[in-house]
């Protein structure tokens, strides 16, 4: 691959300020997998290591280029420490969605002091990291998704309540109870429906997934005569290839003692922990909604009426919807304050919809 380094044996005070926060900036991605690193075990563990590993090669890169200069050091840039941070206070899915979001945005494309090999690695970085933040998010993406679709709920479909209530002209008591019968109802019915939610999706699921009985089974079939292939034929292999598997998987359970599983994507049970369990959604809902449905009622809770209570209700919950949604975004890999944006948009478009109809039917009942 051809080397797109142009050598400059007088770097300008600009280069040399560049490449020391590249330095800087490599030396603190290696510190922040081996971070990630402590939190893991097993094959994970190891990944992070290497990863760690690899960005000492960049560093290299940058210290040769240097010279002497490498000599002084300076801080790693803010999004960079931000990570490093993450890793040392939270680990999991969060610190990798931010490398995998920093690995993507690699300065390396544009430079003409890095190599082609550099950005690849990067390139590659991104890839490793954004498996190892899949399999995160698929432990915790029941879960989470239940609290965050919980909290979203309650901000808004409390704020859009109690605005639209407090429109028609009614007291500030009114207001506050039909706030908490909001926050109540909503909490349990969201609740039940992620339980019944989550419970039908587990079961759905299990229903599909091959009996593990039907392995032990299969040195009792008749080499020349049986079904064996319909099976495989039924789950989306073609005749010759369905053919073929069933051929071998007989063979494989004549010779061995241990059952042979019949699936071809593996024969391992599937847990579905992507859903995660049924209590546990039920849980999460729950509490993140009654969390959130609570935030819009603080300022009747403490005292404040009317158009003031309005804008302070209106601005703690536009807050709390910025950090849903940004929390979304970084654990998604994508650009956090899109998210942010999008979810105050949604969020205040439906509360401004419900506002004005209270106010139109408070008219027509004034009137």
């Amino acid at each position: 691959m051809p080397n797109r380094i142009e050598h400059r044996p007088d770097p300008s005070p600009q280069d040399v300020r560049r490449w020391r926060r590249y330095l800087a900036n490599e030396r603190a991605e290696g510190e922040t997998y081996r971070q990630l690193a402590k939190k893991r075990t097993g094959e994970e563990r190891e990944i992070l290591l290497g990863l760690a590993e690899a960005e000492k090669r960049h560093e290299q890169h940058w210290i040769d280029k240097l010279g002497p200069l490498a000599e002084k050091t300076v801080r790693p840039d803010f999004n960079t420490r931000l990570f490093g941070l993450f890793a040392k206070r939270f680990g999991s899915v969060f610190a990798l969605a931010l490398m995998q979001n920093f690995e993507a945005r690699t300065p390396y494309a544009e430079d003409p002091d890095a190599t082609d090999q550099m950005e690849a690695d990067e390139r590659v970085h991104e890839e490793v990291v954004r498996s190892l933040a899949t399999r995160s998010r698929a432990r915790m993406s029941g879960t989470f998704r239940a609290a965050v679709f919980g909290a979203n709920d309650g901000l808004v479909s409390n704020l859009a309540l109690v605005l639209g209530v407090g429109a028609t002209g009614v007291s500030s008591g009114v207001i506050l109870a039909t706030g908490i019968s909001g926050l109540l109802a909503g909490a349990l019915s969201m609740a039940a429906g992620e339980y019944v939610s989550v419970s039908s999706q587990r079961e759905l699921l299990n229903a599909s997934t091959p009996n593990p009985d039907t392995s032990e089974k299969l040195p009792a079939l008749d080499v020349n005569a049986n079904e064996l292939a319909l099976v495989y034929r039924a789950r989306g292999m073609g005749e010759d290839e369905a053919k073929a598997r069933a051929e071998e998987t007989l063979r494989l359970a004549q010779r061995n003692t241990q059952p042979v599983p019949v699936d071809h994507h593996g024969g391992q049970p599937a847990d579905h922990e992507e859903l995660g369990t049924p209590m546990g959604a039920a849980t999460s809902s729950f509490m993140f909604f009654a969390v959130g449905a609570l935030i819009p009622v603080l300022p009747w809770i403490f005292g404040l009426e009317g158009m003031t209570a309005v804008i302070v209700s209106a601005a703690i919950v536009g807050i709390a919807l910025l950090l849903t949604g940004g929390i979304v975004g970084v654990l998604s890999g994508a650009t956090p304050w899109k998210r942010a944006l999008r979810q105050l948009i949604i969020g205040y478009g439906a509360a401004a919809i419900t506002y004005l109809l209270g106010l139109a039917f408070g008219g027509v009942v004034s009137g």
